[in-house]
């Protein structure tokens, strides 16, 4: 008889239990917070035009480039199988340069603006895309002069340039474009380049002299650390 009574309340606060969820979905409770749509990538890209070198201007940190200093750059070169290769590169600290090769692959065949970047390579076995990041043109002017990249989850950001320097209000723009992405600019930081800007700091603070929430800019940071 205890047994029954106790299997009893058991299915009876089950019950309960699932009444009450029953009423938060059915009152339109949300039980998770709704995830952002992607970023919008370009419409079309061509990859021969978009090859070749570019310049680092602003990038949101990663923590496995964090020995790199200034002038970052990255080299893309199209390969006969249509995939690219990629060598980034920057200045360190002690004057070297730091780099690293990787192949990428795209994914989007319609647009060409979604790439996939692998940085791992297997003897006989090749590049592993297994590992790849994702690369989407979220941003790119007509004459292939500039570019945003970024990835879905927005947790990745680049603005690059085929010069070291740009103007003001070609900063300023971009800083807009990378916004209506849905973005931060504040999140991006400006990668000294040798001819460019010299100051590690904010896009924002750069381009308007917006403060990030909790940020003090009144010091001028290290310089920054990320390459595409």
């Amino acid at each position: 008889m205890r047994q029954a009574h106790r299997l009893k309340r058991l299915l009876t606060g089950l019950l309960s239990v699932m009444a009450l969820g029953s009423v938060s979905i059915h009152s339109g409770l949300p039980a998770f917070a709704e995830t952002p749509a992607p970023p919008k990538t370009v419409e079309s890209v061509d990859l021969d035009r978009y090859t070749g070198k570019w310049y680092e201007i602003a990038a949101m940190p990663m923590l496995f480039e964090r020995k790199c200093v200034a002038d970052a750059t990255a080299e893309y070169t199209k390969l006969a199988t249509g995939e690219i290769s990629v060598f980034n590169s920057c200045a360190q600290a002690n004057g070297q340069r730091q780099s690293a090769a990787g192949q990428a692959k795209v994914v989007d065949p319609k647009t060409n603006a979604k790439l996939e970047v692998s940085f791992l390579s297997l003897p006989f076995l090749g590049w592993q895309y297994w590992t790849s990041g994702d690369y989407w043109i979220i941003g790119l002017a007509p004459d292939y002069s500039t570019a945003i990249v970024g990835d879905p989850t927005r947790k990745y950001g680049w603005l690059l340039s085929r010069t070291p320097k740009l103007s003001m209000d070609t900063l300023k723009s971009l800083s807009k474009i990378i916004e209506e992405r849905g973005y931060n600019p504040c999140d991006f930081i400006i990668t000294p380049q040798t001819g460019g800007l010299a100051i590690k700091q904010p896009l924002c603070v750069t381009v308007n002299g917006t403060k990030k929430p909790n940020q003090q800019t009144s010091e001028p940071s290290e310089p920054a650390e990320s390459n595409p």
